[in-house]
């Protein structure tokens, strides 16, 4: 087989401990999965038997920290900072009780939200893809192994802009669990290996400026350091 041009490089993320790289499948996101910040959205309650989930492109990814740029057509860029679940194995309707032998490992990741599109889109009842999909949406740190690890249910996740703490909570909080969003998810679509799931924010999202230093933690797995260019 011939392309008509060179395809594009795989996107991938590295692994804590290891030389090889995980590669990248999709880019699947849960949101309103913490009461707290499905509240300061506006959302007065969560249903837990209609889970809202959406994309972004694996090339969306900015791996392992660093530079990540202002996006363009927004002037309201919020940080999310999430859990990020690494998968090795997918399938489809996937019980709830197999996830763990599914999950290669854990992350954590930004979820970059140009807020003032969303907000547009909402209001006038339209998808809002361009408002999450965006190049440099998803940066995420390297992935620490459920072999180093096992599967945390209990770690606590913050984040911090130039120093100021601003999400903070324990993953113990969310709506629904590891096991049921892979579960769910796999009810809609063929989860596969390479895929990543970010598992919802925390309240207390806010606004990223040019020049702010960034600081997602995962206490105990995983950091993810960057800069707003």
């Amino acid at each position: 087989m011939s392309f008509l041009f060179e395809p594009p490089a795989v996107p991938s993320l590295p692994i804590i401990g290891s030389d090889a790289h995980f590669p990248m499948h999709r880019i699947y996101c849960i949101g309103r999965n913490y009461a707290e910040h499905a509240k300061e959205m506006g959302a007065q309650a969560v249903s837990r038997a209609n889970p809202v989930f959406f994309m972004k492109p694996a090339d969306a990814i900015v791996a392992g920290g660093g530079d990540i740029p202002y996006p363009p057509a927004t002037h309201e860029l919020h940080h999310e900072v999430e859990m990020v679940v690494a998968l090795a194995k997918g399938g489809r309707d996937i019980d709830a009780a197999r996830v763990p032998d599914c999950v290669f490992g854990y992350g954590v990741g930004l979820d970059l939200t140009r807020r003032d599109l969303q907000a547009a889109m909402k209001a006038k009842g339209l998808p809002w893809d361009v408002a999450k999909g965006f190049d440099a949406s998803a940066p995420v740190s390297s992935l620490r192994t459920v072999g180093d690890i096992g599967h945390p249910a209990h770690a606590r996740l913050s984040f911090a802009v130039n120093g100021e703490v601003r999400q903070d909570t324990d993953i113990a909080d969310m709506i629904f669990a590891v096991p049921e969003i892979i579960a769910e998810l796999s009810r809609l679509f063929e989860l596969k290996a390479g895929d990543l799931v970010f598992t919802g924010t925390p309240a207390g999202v806010g606004p990223l400026l040019r020049g702010d230093r960034v600081s997602a933690e995962l206490h105990g797995i995983a950091t993810l350091e960057g800069r707003i260019v």
